[in-house]
């Protein structure tokens, strides 16, 4: 390889993400000199659209000081591989992966979080479907703007999904009149989660997240033990009692054999809207020690806000309310950040044998 596309490798690999093995995008990228044009060519296997043109922004100016090429191609994609699911499960069908966003208790923003995570992926280039396994608390309806709406079925076998801001979406919350109480007992709401999932026509994705309902019951162990799930993002505050609930729900997926790919603290602290003063309304640093413990990453800390809570409950989250927000801007980076999480802790099914068995 010529001195100058050596020099170019050893800038990719001083330029990639703190996070990613050393040399992997260097080793990624190809590399081809036609005429006075350099062409670097890069499929990302995980949803990071954002990564790709931050790489473009900040490289074009030093790769073109490099070599004697005046020009640059790129050619950058995302393309998400498929992950081996836990235990052995087979993948369900035309579903790459799925990723489960639990809580040990309810409060701490975790259906927010689930729906802004799904947006935020789908954001990154990646096909995204959003189950609302909350069967006792959907609220995923509300959030979204489609209370009062049901989803079809053509053939009378299989639901067909509301689309909702880019992301395929099914809930309970659909099925069941909202002055209804769900009154189930634990195997039933089990097979109503299951039913949901491979009873919905979900086409193809690249990602299905499930807002999963908080706690450590059997609808959590139905989950663990027969959906194909490729990792649990777990939801807390920094507040004492949901961070011993949360060690109860990391203890539990540990013993089923699926992996808690990260945190995500909401209500890190309260910014006052009038003035923008800071405050930690319930505890500091929680999360953080939390993570250090258990050598998991603390993937995102977000604020208690009240323009949060308003997007939410008019059925607009931070994503469609305000894409370049700081808020959503976060959400974008916790959805980047994961996807390589899984991918890079992840096994990748070769292409040919993810398509005989995502059917």
């Amino acid at each position: 390889m010529s001195a100058p596309l050596e020099a170019v490798r050893t800038l990719l690999v001083t330029s990639q993400p703190d996070d990613w093995p050393h040399g992997w995008l260097a080793s990624r990228t190809q590399l081809a000199v036609e005429g006075d044009t350099l062409q670097l060519s890069l499929t990302l296997p995980f949803a990071g659209d954002g990564v790709l043109q931050a790489l473009q922004a900040r490289l074009s100016e030093p790769l073109l000081a490099l070599g004697p090429w005046t020009r640059l191609r790129w050619q950058l994609a995302v393309q998400v591989t498929a992950l081996a699911p836990t235990g052995g499960l087979p993948l369900q069908s035309g579903i790459k992966n799925i990723l489960a966003v639990a809580s040990g208790k309810g409060g701490v923003g975790k259906s927010t979080t689930a729906i802004n995570l799904a947006l935020a992926l789908a954001a990154e280039g990646a096909s995204v479907g959003l189950l609302d396994g909350d069967l006792y608390g959907p609220s995923v309806p509300l959030m979204l703007g489609l209370v009062g709406q049901r989803p079809d079925s053509p053939d009378g076998q299989r639901m067909r999904p509301l689309s909702r801001y880019g992301i395929k979406v099914n809930s309970i919350g659909f099925l069941v009149p909202d002055s209804e109480a769900v009154i189930w007992r634990g195997p039933m709401a089990s097979k109503a989660l299951g039913q949901l999932l491979h009873e919905t026509d979900w086409g193809s994705l690249d990602y299905l997240v499930v807002d999963l309902p908080p706690g450590t019951g059997d609808i959590q162990l139905s989950m663990a033990q027969q959906v194909p799930t490729t990792g649990v993002l777990m939801v807390t505050t920094p507040q004492d009692v949901a961070l011993l609930d949360v060690r109860k729900g990391l203890a539990m997926f540990a013993k089923v054999g699926v992996p808690v790919v990260g945190l995500v603290e909401n209500m890190s602290y309260h910014r006052c809207s009038a003035c923008g003063h800071h405050e930690p309304l319930f505890g500091e640093g929680g999360g953080a020690r939390l993570a250090a413990e258990l050598d998991l990453p603390l993937l995102a800390q977000f604020p208690l806000l009240l323009g949060v809570r308003q997007a939410m409950d008019a059925g607009v989250p931070p994503l469609v309310a305000e894409p370049e927000g700081e808020l959503a801007q976060g959400y974008r980076a916790l959805a980047r950040g994961l996807a390589a999480r899984l991918y890079f802790q992840g096994k990748a099914i070769p292409e040919s044998l993810a398509v005989h068995r995502l059917g």
